[in-house]
Protein backbone atom coordinates (compact mmCIF):
# COMPACT_ATOMS: atom_id res chain seq x y z
CA UNK A 1 0.00 0.00 0.00
CA UNK A 2 1.02 3.28 -0.80
CA UNK A 3 0.85 5.69 1.86
CA UNK A 4 2.39 8.61 0.21
CA UNK A 5 -1.12 9.23 -1.71
CA UNK A 6 -3.50 8.52 1.07
CA UNK A 7 -1.18 11.01 3.25
CA UNK A 8 -1.45 13.86 -0.04
CA UNK A 9 -5.16 13.18 0.22
CA UNK A 10 -5.44 14.19 3.53
CA UNK A 11 -2.83 17.37 3.49
CA UNK A 12 -4.84 18.41 0.51
CA UNK A 13 -8.33 18.06 2.22
CA UNK A 14 -6.59 20.03 5.59
CA UNK A 15 -5.51 23.02 3.09
CA UNK A 16 -8.90 23.51 1.61
CA UNK A 17 -10.86 23.34 5.44
CA UNK A 18 -8.39 26.09 6.50
CA UNK A 19 -8.66 27.83 3.34
CA UNK A 20 -12.55 27.54 3.27
CA UNK A 21 -13.36 28.32 7.02
CA UNK A 22 -10.89 31.10 7.55
CA UNK A 23 -12.20 33.30 4.27
CA UNK A 24 -15.85 31.89 3.46
CA UNK A 25 -17.51 34.54 5.74
CA UNK A 26 -15.19 37.21 4.50
CA UNK A 27 -16.19 36.36 1.16
CA UNK A 28 -19.65 35.96 1.42
CA UNK A 29 -19.91 39.55 3.02
CA UNK A 30 -18.16 41.34 0.33
CA UNK A 31 -20.67 39.98 -2.00
CA UNK A 32 -23.04 42.74 -3.12
CA UNK A 33 -26.22 42.16 -2.70
CA UNK A 34 -29.16 42.50 -4.90
CA UNK A 35 -32.50 44.96 -4.15
CA UNK A 36 -34.35 41.59 -3.61
CA UNK A 37 -31.95 40.92 -0.68
CA UNK A 38 -31.37 43.83 0.91
CA UNK A 39 -34.20 46.07 0.07
CA UNK A 40 -34.30 49.30 -2.22
CA UNK A 41 -35.98 49.92 -5.70
CA UNK A 42 -35.85 49.66 -9.49
CA UNK A 43 -37.47 51.46 -12.19
CA UNK A 44 -37.63 50.72 -15.94
CA UNK A 45 -37.97 53.97 -17.80
CA UNK A 46 -38.60 54.52 -21.58
CA UNK A 47 -36.20 57.75 -23.27
CA UNK A 48 -38.25 59.95 -24.98
CA UNK A 49 -36.86 63.00 -26.88
CA UNK A 50 -37.55 66.57 -25.08
CA UNK A 51 -37.45 68.28 -28.35
CA UNK A 52 -39.35 67.57 -31.63
CA UNK A 53 -36.82 66.12 -34.12
CA UNK A 54 -34.40 65.01 -32.06
CA UNK A 55 -33.23 61.37 -32.12
CA UNK A 56 -32.83 58.66 -29.18
CA UNK A 57 -29.36 56.69 -30.08
CA UNK A 58 -27.16 54.89 -28.08
CA UNK A 59 -24.73 57.92 -27.76
CA UNK A 60 -27.74 59.61 -26.16
CA UNK A 61 -28.62 56.97 -23.60
CA UNK A 62 -24.89 56.49 -22.56
CA UNK A 63 -25.05 60.37 -21.61
CA UNK A 64 -28.57 59.86 -20.10
CA UNK A 65 -27.39 56.69 -17.96
CA UNK A 66 -24.52 59.28 -17.15
CA UNK A 67 -26.84 62.18 -16.08
CA UNK A 68 -28.25 59.71 -13.47
CA UNK A 69 -25.55 58.36 -11.92
CA UNK A 70 -24.45 61.76 -11.29
CA UNK A 71 -27.71 62.24 -9.87
CA UNK A 72 -27.75 59.10 -7.94
CA UNK A 73 -24.61 60.17 -6.36
CA UNK A 74 -26.54 62.70 -4.37
CA UNK A 75 -28.30 59.83 -2.89
CA UNK A 76 -25.20 58.61 -1.11
CA UNK A 77 -26.36 54.78 -3.17
CA UNK A 78 -23.21 52.79 -3.50
CA UNK A 79 -22.87 50.65 -6.07
CA UNK A 80 -26.14 51.31 -8.31
CA UNK A 81 -27.07 49.93 -11.02
CA UNK A 82 -28.03 52.10 -14.47
CA UNK A 83 -27.73 50.16 -17.27
CA UNK A 84 -29.37 50.61 -21.38
CA UNK A 85 -31.56 47.92 -22.04
CA UNK A 86 -32.94 47.62 -25.80
CA UNK A 87 -32.97 50.63 -28.03
CA UNK A 88 -34.66 53.24 -25.89
CA UNK A 89 -34.83 52.00 -22.29
CA UNK A 90 -32.93 52.43 -18.77
CA UNK A 91 -33.17 50.46 -16.19
CA UNK A 92 -32.59 51.53 -12.49
CA UNK A 93 -32.14 49.45 -9.45
CA UNK A 94 -30.90 51.23 -6.27
CA UNK A 95 -30.31 49.12 -3.52
CA UNK A 96 -30.86 50.17 0.22
CA UNK A 97 -32.58 53.31 -0.75
CA UNK A 98 -34.96 54.42 2.00
CA UNK A 99 -36.51 57.55 0.42
CA UNK A 100 -37.41 55.95 -2.77
CA UNK A 101 -39.92 59.19 -3.53
CA UNK A 102 -37.08 61.51 -3.41
CA UNK A 103 -35.04 59.14 -5.47
CA UNK A 104 -37.47 58.97 -8.21
CA UNK A 105 -38.51 62.78 -8.11
CA UNK A 106 -34.33 63.38 -8.95
CA UNK A 107 -33.90 60.82 -11.64
CA UNK A 108 -36.86 61.82 -13.35
CA UNK A 109 -36.15 65.85 -13.85
CA UNK A 110 -34.10 67.05 -16.46
CA UNK A 111 -30.54 67.26 -16.28
CA UNK A 112 -29.46 70.68 -15.71
CA UNK A 113 -25.62 71.59 -17.57
CA UNK A 114 -24.03 74.82 -17.36
CA UNK A 115 -20.73 77.01 -17.26
CA UNK A 116 -20.51 79.76 -14.86
CA UNK A 117 -17.86 81.93 -14.23
CA UNK A 118 -16.19 81.99 -10.63
CA UNK A 119 -19.07 84.65 -9.84
CA UNK A 120 -21.80 81.92 -10.73
CA UNK A 121 -22.83 83.74 -13.87
CA UNK A 122 -24.28 81.69 -17.21
CA UNK A 123 -22.06 81.97 -19.54
CA UNK A 124 -23.08 78.30 -21.41
CA UNK A 125 -26.05 76.00 -20.30
CA UNK A 126 -26.59 72.57 -21.76
CA UNK A 127 -29.21 73.72 -24.88
CA UNK A 128 -26.23 76.00 -26.34
CA UNK A 129 -24.44 72.88 -27.50
CA UNK A 130 -24.73 71.06 -30.95
CA UNK A 131 -26.47 67.37 -30.60
CA UNK A 132 -23.38 65.11 -29.24
CA UNK A 133 -21.23 68.42 -29.48
CA UNK A 134 -18.94 67.59 -26.59
CA UNK A 135 -16.02 64.32 -27.21
CA UNK A 136 -13.58 63.07 -25.74
CA UNK A 137 -10.09 63.62 -27.69
CA UNK A 138 -6.35 64.24 -27.09
CA UNK A 139 -4.21 67.68 -27.58
CA UNK A 140 -2.63 67.25 -30.88
CA UNK A 141 0.48 68.77 -29.48
CA UNK A 142 1.03 67.19 -26.21
CA UNK A 143 -1.29 63.86 -26.30
CA UNK A 144 -2.81 64.82 -23.25
CA UNK A 145 -6.69 63.53 -22.70
CA UNK A 146 -9.25 66.42 -23.07
CA UNK A 147 -12.81 67.96 -24.56
CA UNK A 148 -14.10 69.04 -27.01
CA UNK A 149 -17.13 71.51 -27.27
CA UNK A 150 -19.34 72.42 -30.38
CA UNK A 151 -21.56 75.18 -29.30
CA UNK A 152 -24.27 76.06 -32.03
CA UNK A 153 -23.32 79.95 -32.20
CA UNK A 154 -19.63 80.29 -33.25
CA UNK A 155 -19.44 83.39 -32.08
CA UNK A 156 -20.60 82.94 -28.28
CA UNK A 157 -17.20 81.50 -27.43
CA UNK A 158 -15.06 83.76 -29.14
CA UNK A 159 -16.58 86.42 -26.77
CA UNK A 160 -16.71 84.30 -23.92
CA UNK A 161 -13.34 83.46 -24.36
CA UNK A 162 -12.40 87.01 -24.81
CA UNK A 163 -13.61 87.74 -21.62
CA UNK A 164 -12.12 85.68 -19.79
CA UNK A 165 -8.65 86.09 -21.03
CA UNK A 166 -9.18 89.69 -19.75
CA UNK A 167 -9.64 88.98 -16.35
CA UNK A 168 -7.05 88.23 -13.90
CA UNK A 169 -5.62 84.74 -13.44
CA UNK A 170 -7.81 84.12 -10.54
CA UNK A 171 -11.07 85.22 -12.62
CA UNK A 172 -10.10 83.17 -15.55
CA UNK A 173 -12.02 80.16 -15.34
CA UNK A 174 -14.88 78.17 -17.11
CA UNK A 175 -16.99 76.03 -14.09
CA UNK A 176 -18.52 72.91 -15.40
CA UNK A 177 -21.92 72.60 -13.19
CA UNK A 178 -24.56 69.81 -13.09
CA UNK A 179 -27.59 70.86 -11.68
CA UNK A 180 -26.87 74.19 -10.12
CA UNK A 181 -28.16 75.17 -6.72
CA UNK A 182 -29.14 78.91 -7.09
CA UNK A 183 -28.93 80.80 -3.74
CA UNK A 184 -27.27 77.66 -2.33
CA UNK A 185 -24.87 76.63 -4.31
CA UNK A 186 -21.41 78.99 -5.01
CA UNK A 187 -17.83 78.49 -6.49
CA UNK A 188 -16.24 80.19 -3.71
CA UNK A 189 -17.30 77.38 -1.24
CA UNK A 190 -17.00 74.29 -3.18
CA UNK A 191 -13.64 75.92 -4.62
CA UNK A 192 -12.28 75.20 -0.84
CA UNK A 193 -13.70 71.77 -0.53
CA UNK A 194 -11.44 68.53 -1.21
CA UNK A 195 -14.41 67.06 -3.80
CA UNK A 196 -15.85 69.77 -5.04
CA UNK A 197 -19.61 69.65 -6.43
CA UNK A 198 -18.66 71.12 -9.68
CA UNK A 199 -17.56 68.99 -12.54
CA UNK A 200 -14.54 71.02 -13.78
CA UNK A 201 -12.40 74.62 -13.58
CA UNK A 202 -10.53 75.03 -17.12
CA UNK A 203 -8.31 78.06 -17.31
CA UNK A 204 -8.61 79.61 -21.14
CA UNK A 205 -5.54 80.30 -22.80
CA UNK A 206 -6.27 81.60 -26.25
CA UNK A 207 -9.26 83.44 -27.56
CA UNK A 208 -11.54 80.85 -29.30
CA UNK A 209 -12.21 82.14 -33.10
CA UNK A 210 -14.82 79.19 -34.01
CA UNK A 211 -17.86 77.30 -32.04
CA UNK A 212 -15.24 75.04 -31.14
CA UNK A 213 -13.56 74.95 -27.56
CA UNK A 214 -11.67 72.57 -25.38
CA UNK A 215 -11.46 71.56 -21.97
CA UNK A 216 -8.08 70.99 -20.44
CA UNK A 217 -6.46 70.39 -17.04
CA UNK A 218 -5.04 66.82 -15.24
CA UNK A 219 -7.61 64.57 -16.78
CA UNK A 220 -7.26 60.99 -17.59
CA UNK A 221 -9.19 59.40 -20.15
CA UNK A 222 -12.01 58.19 -17.95
CA UNK A 223 -12.71 61.44 -16.54
CA UNK A 224 -12.92 62.95 -20.26
CA UNK A 225 -15.08 60.80 -21.46
CA UNK A 226 -17.46 60.86 -18.31
CA UNK A 227 -17.17 64.62 -18.70
CA UNK A 228 -18.42 64.38 -22.38
CA UNK A 229 -21.19 62.52 -21.78
CA UNK A 230 -22.66 64.33 -19.24
CA UNK A 231 -22.04 67.68 -21.28
CA UNK A 232 -24.19 65.73 -24.14
CA UNK A 233 -26.49 64.98 -21.62
CA UNK A 234 -27.30 68.76 -21.01
CA UNK A 235 -26.89 69.35 -24.61
CA UNK A 236 -30.16 66.87 -25.03
CA UNK A 237 -32.20 66.51 -22.34
CA UNK A 238 -34.58 63.63 -22.43
CA UNK A 239 -38.16 62.35 -21.14
CA UNK A 240 -37.97 59.53 -18.93
CA UNK A 241 -41.50 58.16 -18.84
CA UNK A 242 -41.39 55.54 -16.01
CA UNK A 243 -43.23 51.59 -16.89
CA UNK A 244 -42.35 49.63 -14.30
CA UNK A 245 -41.43 50.11 -10.65
CA UNK A 246 -40.70 47.43 -8.02
CA UNK A 247 -40.11 48.23 -4.39
CA UNK A 248 -38.84 46.27 -1.81
CA UNK A 249 -38.40 47.02 2.28
CA UNK A 250 -35.28 46.62 3.79
CA UNK A 251 -37.03 44.34 6.38
CA UNK A 252 -38.67 42.30 3.38
CA UNK A 253 -35.30 41.45 1.70
CA UNK A 254 -33.66 40.90 4.71
CA UNK A 255 -36.40 37.87 5.83
CA UNK A 256 -36.14 36.43 1.88
CA UNK A 257 -32.51 36.55 2.55
CA UNK A 258 -32.90 34.46 5.22
CA UNK A 259 -35.26 32.31 4.22
CA UNK A 260 -33.72 31.70 1.32
CA UNK A 261 -30.10 30.98 2.28
CA UNK A 262 -31.91 28.47 5.31
CA UNK A 263 -33.56 26.65 2.83
CA UNK A 264 -30.34 26.32 0.42
CA UNK A 265 -28.47 24.78 3.56
CA UNK A 266 -31.75 22.23 3.91
CA UNK A 267 -31.39 21.25 0.16
CA UNK A 268 -27.64 20.88 0.35
CA UNK A 269 -27.77 19.00 3.66
CA UNK A 270 -29.75 16.81 2.46
CA UNK A 271 -27.81 15.64 -0.88
CA UNK A 272 -25.03 15.40 1.31
CA UNK A 273 -26.70 12.79 3.33
CA UNK A 274 -27.89 11.38 0.10
CA UNK A 275 -24.27 11.19 -1.33
CA UNK A 276 -22.72 9.29 1.99
CA UNK A 277 -25.64 7.01 2.42
CA UNK A 278 -25.70 5.73 -1.47
CA UNK A 279 -22.30 6.16 -2.37
CA UNK A 280 -20.35 5.50 0.76
CA UNK A 281 -16.98 6.32 0.47
CA UNK A 282 -17.34 7.89 -2.92
CA UNK A 283 -19.96 9.89 -1.10
CA UNK A 284 -17.48 11.46 0.92
CA UNK A 285 -15.08 12.42 -1.73
CA UNK A 286 -18.74 13.88 -2.90
CA UNK A 287 -19.23 16.03 0.14
CA UNK A 288 -15.57 17.64 -0.03
CA UNK A 289 -15.64 18.62 -3.64
CA UNK A 290 -18.94 19.59 -3.49
CA UNK A 291 -18.20 22.20 -0.35
CA UNK A 292 -15.09 23.63 -2.31
CA UNK A 293 -17.30 23.71 -5.59
CA UNK A 294 -19.49 26.16 -3.30
CA UNK A 295 -16.93 28.38 -2.10
CA UNK A 296 -14.96 28.72 -5.64
CA UNK A 297 -18.10 29.90 -7.10
CA UNK A 298 -18.49 32.46 -4.23
CA UNK A 299 -14.95 33.17 -4.54
CA UNK A 300 -15.82 33.71 -8.15
CA UNK A 301 -18.63 35.52 -8.58
CA UNK A 302 -16.77 38.21 -5.73
CA UNK A 303 -14.27 38.86 -7.80
CA UNK A 304 -16.70 39.37 -11.20
CA UNK A 305 -17.78 42.23 -8.66
CA UNK A 306 -21.41 41.03 -9.64
CA UNK A 307 -24.82 41.32 -7.63
CA UNK A 308 -26.10 38.58 -5.92
CA UNK A 309 -30.29 38.36 -6.28
CA UNK A 310 -32.77 35.81 -5.51
CA UNK A 311 -32.45 34.36 -8.72
CA UNK A 312 -28.79 33.51 -8.39
CA UNK A 313 -29.04 31.70 -5.30
CA UNK A 314 -30.94 29.63 -6.93
CA UNK A 315 -29.13 28.77 -9.75
CA UNK A 316 -26.24 28.46 -7.15
CA UNK A 317 -28.64 25.96 -5.46
CA UNK A 318 -29.63 24.21 -8.85
CA UNK A 319 -25.61 24.45 -9.77
CA UNK A 320 -24.95 21.86 -6.53
CA UNK A 321 -27.63 19.86 -8.00
CA UNK A 322 -25.76 19.92 -11.34
CA UNK A 323 -22.75 19.13 -9.58
CA UNK A 324 -23.77 16.43 -7.65
CA UNK A 325 -24.88 14.56 -10.65
CA UNK A 326 -21.81 14.85 -12.55
CA UNK A 327 -20.64 13.14 -9.67
CA UNK A 328 -23.75 10.33 -9.41
CA UNK A 329 -22.79 9.98 -13.34
CA UNK A 330 -19.21 9.02 -12.42
CA UNK A 331 -19.98 6.66 -9.54
CA UNK A 332 -22.68 4.92 -11.38
CA UNK A 333 -20.17 4.22 -13.98
CA UNK A 334 -17.69 2.98 -11.51
CA UNK A 335 -20.03 0.62 -9.64
CA UNK A 336 -21.17 -1.06 -12.79
CA UNK A 337 -17.41 -1.78 -13.54
CA UNK A 338 -17.12 -3.37 -10.34
CA UNK A 339 -20.33 -4.97 -10.95
CA UNK A 340 -18.94 -6.80 -14.16
CA UNK A 341 -16.12 -8.78 -12.02
CA UNK A 342 -13.34 -5.47 -13.25
CA UNK A 343 -10.91 -4.33 -9.85
CA UNK A 344 -11.31 -1.22 -8.15
CA UNK A 345 -8.75 0.48 -10.09
CA UNK A 346 -9.82 -0.84 -13.51
CA UNK A 347 -13.05 -0.04 -12.52
CA UNK A 348 -12.37 3.50 -11.72
CA UNK A 349 -10.46 4.00 -14.72
CA UNK A 350 -12.94 2.82 -16.97
CA UNK A 351 -15.61 4.93 -15.29
CA UNK A 352 -14.40 8.30 -15.44
CA UNK A 353 -13.52 7.59 -19.19
CA UNK A 354 -16.77 6.54 -20.16
CA UNK A 355 -18.55 9.45 -17.57
CA UNK A 356 -16.97 12.09 -19.33
CA UNK A 357 -18.75 12.84 -22.63
CA UNK A 358 -22.10 12.43 -20.59
CA UNK A 359 -20.95 15.58 -18.47
CA UNK A 360 -19.67 17.44 -21.08
CA UNK A 361 -22.78 16.99 -23.24
CA UNK A 362 -24.87 18.02 -20.55
CA UNK A 363 -22.70 20.78 -19.43
CA UNK A 364 -22.72 22.16 -22.19
CA UNK A 365 -26.19 22.45 -23.19
CA UNK A 366 -27.09 24.29 -20.41
CA UNK A 367 -24.50 26.42 -21.00
CA UNK A 368 -26.03 27.77 -24.21
CA UNK A 369 -29.22 27.92 -22.89
CA UNK A 370 -27.93 30.14 -20.14
CA UNK A 371 -25.95 32.16 -22.94
CA UNK A 372 -29.42 32.94 -24.38
CA UNK A 373 -31.02 34.07 -21.38
CA UNK A 374 -27.80 36.19 -20.88
CA UNK A 375 -28.32 37.95 -24.19
CA UNK A 376 -32.03 38.23 -24.13
CA UNK A 377 -33.09 38.02 -20.34
CA UNK A 378 -33.15 41.34 -18.68
CA UNK A 379 -32.37 41.82 -14.71
CA UNK A 380 -32.87 39.24 -12.27
CA UNK A 381 -32.90 36.85 -15.25
CA UNK A 382 -29.47 37.56 -16.41
CA UNK A 383 -28.12 37.69 -12.98
CA UNK A 384 -29.96 33.87 -12.40
CA UNK A 385 -28.08 33.49 -16.05
CA UNK A 386 -24.54 34.42 -14.70
CA UNK A 387 -24.53 32.56 -11.10
CA UNK A 388 -25.70 29.26 -13.55
CA UNK A 389 -22.69 29.71 -15.60
CA UNK A 390 -19.97 30.16 -13.28
CA UNK A 391 -21.50 26.79 -11.39
CA UNK A 392 -21.28 24.88 -14.32
CA UNK A 393 -17.42 25.92 -15.02
CA UNK A 394 -16.82 25.13 -11.38
CA UNK A 395 -18.07 22.01 -11.39
CA UNK A 396 -15.77 20.82 -13.77
CA UNK A 397 -13.04 22.01 -11.87
CA UNK A 398 -14.63 20.33 -8.74
CA UNK A 399 -16.73 17.68 -9.42
CA UNK A 400 -15.19 16.52 -12.47
CA UNK A 401 -11.31 16.65 -11.68
CA UNK A 402 -11.45 17.30 -8.39
CA UNK A 403 -13.01 13.74 -7.73
CA UNK A 404 -11.11 11.78 -9.83
CA UNK A 405 -7.91 13.30 -7.91
CA UNK A 406 -9.24 12.68 -4.50
CA UNK A 407 -11.16 9.48 -5.50
CA UNK A 408 -7.98 8.13 -7.38
CA UNK A 409 -5.38 8.92 -4.67
CA UNK A 410 -7.17 6.26 -2.83
CA UNK A 411 -7.72 3.87 -5.41
CA UNK A 412 -3.99 4.33 -6.32
CA UNK A 413 -3.07 3.61 -3.25
CA UNK A 414 -4.60 0.11 -3.18
CA UNK A 415 -5.72 0.51 0.27
CA UNK A 416 -9.33 0.08 -1.28
CA UNK A 417 -9.25 -3.33 -3.12
CA UNK A 418 -11.74 -5.53 -3.11
CA UNK A 419 -13.33 -3.15 -0.26
CA UNK A 420 -16.81 -3.03 -2.43
CA UNK A 421 -18.86 -2.07 -0.20
CA UNK A 422 -17.13 0.95 0.27
CA UNK A 423 -18.47 1.96 -3.03
CA UNK A 424 -21.85 0.64 -2.42
CA UNK A 425 -21.33 -2.75 -3.77
CA UNK A 426 -22.50 -5.62 -2.64
CA UNK A 427 -20.39 -8.93 -3.45
CA UNK A 428 -23.77 -10.92 -4.60
CA UNK A 429 -23.94 -8.51 -6.82
CA UNK A 430 -20.64 -9.08 -9.14
CA UNK A 431 -19.80 -11.22 -11.42
CA UNK A 432 -16.97 -12.95 -11.55
CA UNK A 433 -15.28 -13.33 -15.16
Amino acid sequence: MKKGRIFAFFLIVAILAGLISTTVMGIAKEIKLGLDLQGGFEILYKVEPANEGDLINNDVLRATVSALNQRVNVLGVSEPNIRIEGDDRIRVQLAGVEDQQTARELLSTEASLTIRDVYDEVLVDGSDLSQNGASATFHPDTNDPMVTLTLKDARQMEQISRDMISRNPAENLLVMWLDFEEGVDSYANEAMKEDPKYLSAATVIDVIPGNTATITGNFTVEETQFLAEVLNAGALPVQLEELFSNSVGASLGEQAMQKTVYAGFIGIALIFLYMLFYYRFMGIIAVITLTTYIYLVLLVFNWMNAVLTLPGIAALILGVGMAVDANIITYERVKEEIRSGKSIMSAFKAGSRRSLSTILDANITTILAASVLFAYGTSSVQGFAVMLIVSILMSFITAVYGSRLLLGLWVNSRALNKKYRLFGVKEGEINEL
